[in-house]
């Protein structure tokens, strides 16, 4: 089959590579019919996630239909639609039966290799290194779907996939995100990076009876999606001081919730701390550029609340610790819970209350797919969200 390979920094490429096949009992095979370049696929193609081996097929955001299947899975059979949740997990262990899925204590074979970074493993993902298990990602024409009778959700036949393929992660990660934030009835939200995510963190934060919503970034395709399609206030960072026009639009106070959809790769270099930053990673002494981290904690209202769906990989420096906990913040994070938000996002749906698609601005074949890996990295061509049909 053909499937989208990593071959290392800034090169993937289309490859031939075997079929999958049933390896458990519990394992089923689908034929993809949708699948999508996901901002975090971007630390892989900047080389900043470690274990990643040549050869590795990547993708974490996808659909299809069910063609193999395992024998102890009883609730799907050949010819059901599915999303395939980004993180894998049993359904039985200690982190799972409290639907802290993307903690699962068993999906990950190599999780001595996670327990030396991160002193435990969080679950096995799909195409994201062999610290995370080494599973291959959706980027092809067929994908084996480990735990398969616990993640993957059936879809109606009415819904198309551009509307429901982003179940896979970053609808339930911008949920999640917003979720994390506590909002309260009238809350003031701000959302740093208007990338897919910070798209979906934006919708969710209505949804959740946010007062306003102010989105920073500094792409003006982005801004204006989150200004027409998200109904947020923006700021562009090239044209402003982010902390001081948030405090002019806050009377002083700061944002009720702060939301750091950006993550790693944090692009401004407008800023002392982003310039060594990028100065750091250009010459690997270091992974992450945490700006946006260190600017929320700062901007954030006194006994705020931070959310952080943003990834981050290593160890971050210079964070404004004594502000942090001088100013009383709550801080929540994590890789996202996906199987919990599966169903009532696919409610949501189903209702006419989001149509998801509306971040998609490329739609493209795997062949094409090197190349719009570039194209979405740099931001060019108005590209925001790629999609990719295998069968294409």
């Amino acid at each position: 089959m053909k499937a989208l390979c990593w071959h290392g920094k800034n090169d993937i490429r289309c490859d031939s590579v075997d079929d999958p096949r049933i390896e458990h009992e519990r394992d089923v095979v689908i034929r993809v019919t949708a699948c999508a370049i996901c901002g975090s696929d971007l630390h892989l193609y900047d080389g900043f996630m470690p274990t990643m081996e040549s050869g590795d097929v990547l993708g974490h955001e996808t659909m299809g239909e069910v063609v193999e299947v395992g024998s102890a899975v009883t609730n799907l059979k050949i010819g059901d639609r599915v999303v395939v949740p980004f993180n894998i997990s049993c359904g039985d262990c200690y982190f799972c039966r409290k639907q802290l899925f993307s903690l699962c204590d068993r999906s990950n074979p190599n999780a001595h290799l996670a327990r030396q970074a991160m002193g435990h493993s969080p679950a096995g993902l799909f195409g994201y290194s062999h610290m995370l298990g080494g599973f291959a990602g959706g980027q092809a024409e067929y994908m084996r779907v480990p735990f398969a009778d616990v993640g993957p959700i059936k879809v109606p036949d009415g819904l198309p996939d551009e509307q429901v393929l982003f179940l896979s992660d970053i609808f339930p990660t911008g949920y999640m995100a917003a979720e994390n934030a506590g909002i309260e009835p009238g809350d003031t939200v701000a959302v740093w990076g208007c990338g897919p995510v910070g798209q979906f963190t934006i919708q969710s934060c209505w949804m959740m009876g946010a007062g306003r919503v102010i989105a920073i970034d500094n792409v003006p395709e982005r801004l204006a999606m989150a200004e027409t399609h998200g109904r947020a206030e923006i700021i562009n960072f090239d044209e402003a001081d982010v902390y001081d026009r948030l405090m002019e639009m806050t009377d002083g106070m700061g944002p009720d919730r702060c939301i750091d959809a950006v993550g790693t790769e944090a692009h401004t270099t407008a800023s002392l701390d982003s310039m060594l930053d990028a100065a750091k990673a250009a010459v690997y002494l270091g992974t992450d550029r945490p700006h946006v981290l260190r600017q929320i904690i700062m901007c954030c209202r006194k006994g705020g609340t931070l959310s952080i769906p943003g990834v981050y990989i290593g160890f971050l420096d210079k964070i404004p610790f004594g502000a942090l906990m001088n100013k009383g913040l709550t801080v929540r994070t994590g890789q996202t819970h996906t199987h919990r938000y599966l169903a009532p996002l696919l409610q949501k749906i189903e209702d006419g209350e989001i149509d998801p698609s509306f971040v998609i601005t490329h739609t493209a074949t795997l062949a094409e797919g090197p190349d719009l890996y570039k194209t979405f990295r740099d931001k060019q061509d108005g590209c925001i969200k790629v999609v990719m049909k295998p069968g294409a």
